[in-house]
């Protein structure tokens, strides 16, 4: 008796079942693809921070340099005459003096060379803002009335609408389960 009552309660709940998936079925055949013709696709802008680098090349004037071959020349040469104007114990040091002022005067005579003009690329990043497209602000007429939608993209001169018709709530049979108490 207890198998017979769970295989009724087993196919109340098949049935039930089997009635649901029919409507939702029936419910989602019911849909109707039309055309709406559209009256407006209104831009929604966004400001975009975009970094650019931004060079510009300047002209900076370079002083010219000795060479320093003056200043050797000059050691040389003093360093001969300190040598050759000192005597015994003198005669080292005034040829060191000699070099330095030989090394000193050389390179004042020689003198600096031509200033020269140097290009300088000067870089720097640089955030430039535009206007992008993000979505498009639509206002479209079906059947006499207006609506308005926000689409991710211009929907050009018409847009597709899914009409969907309002149904009354179908109400699921229950499959009720009775208990009997048990029998000993």
């Amino acid at each position: 008796m207890i198998r017979a009552s769970r295989n009724a309660n087993r196919t109340h709940l098949l049935t039930a079942s089997a009635v649901l998936i029919a409507c939702s079925c029936l419910a989602q055949s019911s849909f109707a693809q039309e055309s709406a013709r559209v009256l407006s696709a209104t831009p929604i802008l966004q400001k975009v921070g975009i970094p650019q680098q931004v060079c510009t090349d300047q002209q900076v004037e370079v002083q010219g340099q000795n060479s320093g071959s003056g200043a050797v020349l000059g050691a040389i040469a003093g360093g001969a005459v300190g040598n050759a104007a000192g005597h015994g114990r003198e005669r080292g040091a005034s040829t060191v003096l000699g070099a330095i002022g030989g090394a000193v005067l050389g390179n004042e005579l020689e003198g600096r060379g031509p200033d020269s003009v140097q290009n300088v690329r000067q870089c720097t990043t640089q955030t430039v803002y535009q206007d992008r497209v993000v979505a498009f602000n639509v206002v479209y007429e079906y059947a006499g009335k207006q609506y308005a939608v926000q689409s991710p993209q211009d929907p050009g001169p018409y847009l597709q609408v899914q009409i969907v018709p309002i149904l009354p709530q179908a109400v699921a049979p229950v499959a009720v389960q009775k208990r009997h108490p048990p029998r000993y």
